[in-house]
């Protein structure tokens, strides 16, 4: 008898043993699958930059950039089927480098008359603290997303340029500026609980007439790389 309980309960280790390696295997094979069935914490650096539609002169002649960090939760489980299953996120960004490069200070033509127009460099801060995310089902390393954000834009002067007013006199625009966006992008896991993130955003900034004109940035596309560590732990 003991001989028998011996070799069972040698078998039990080796199948438990077994089964443990196989996890790990297959954890390791999908580490995108594997992180986001925890539902952890993500948080991380980024850079982010692109060009913007200038509103008077429709033309593509802002250069935004932004640095900052981003911290986010995965909230659910997998739902729903198909395509489209995957996780809810919600996350927050903050950046404490903003700037927006634009034509230096000139005479443009609008409408037959001549207006004072650019502003070269902005700087400022912006904060993104709604942002709504779906991840969808990861794919081996890869986890790709949609997301829909909502954020401010601090400028130390009025921000974009406007015709209306000569830079750095009363009127015109605001400092503070609303960032309504949606995105598209993914995670690709280097290792366990780290990954490489791309996104391509599409930005728009506006005043919402805080001041007396706005004519904000029409639609600005901005590309965002950033690096991710994943935590299961509050």
């Amino acid at each position: 008898m003991r001989g028998f309980a011996g070799l069972a309960a040698g078998l039990l280790l080796a199948g438990a043993v077994s089964a443990i390696a196989q996890s790990a295997t297959a954890a390791g094979a999908r580490p995108a699958s594997a992180e986001l069935a925890t539902r952890p914490w993500e948080y991380g650096p980024f850079f982010q930059g692109g060009e913007g539609i200038d509103s008077i002169g429709d033309t593509w002649d802002y250069t935004l950039l932004s640095a900052g960090m981003r911290l986010g939760k995965v909230m659910t489980p997998p739902l729903l089927h198909g395509m489209i299953r995957g996780q809810f996120e919600y996350a927050g960004e903050l950046m404490p480098y903003w700037e927006a490069l634009t034509p230096p200070p000139h005479q443009q033509l609008v409408g037959g008359k001549e207006y004072a127009y650019g502003g070269g460099a902005y700087h400022g801060v912006s904060i993104t603290p709604i942002i709504l995310r779906w991840d969808f089902q990861p794919h081996g390393r890869f986890a790709p997303w949609l997301q829909g954000a909502g954020g401010l834009i601090y400028t130390t002067h009025k921000f974009p340029p406007d015709v209306l007013v000569v830079h750095g006199t009363p009127g015109g625009t605001d400092v503070w500026n609303f960032t309504p966006q949606f995105g598209v992008g993914f995670h690709y896991f280097v290792r366990p609980r780290q990954s490489i993130n791309f996104s391509a955003n599409a930005v728009h900034i506006s005043s919402s007439s805080l001041g007396d004109h706005n004519p904000g940035v029409n639609a600005s596309v901005q590309f965002q790389i950033g690096y991710t560590w994943w935590s299961r732990k509050y």
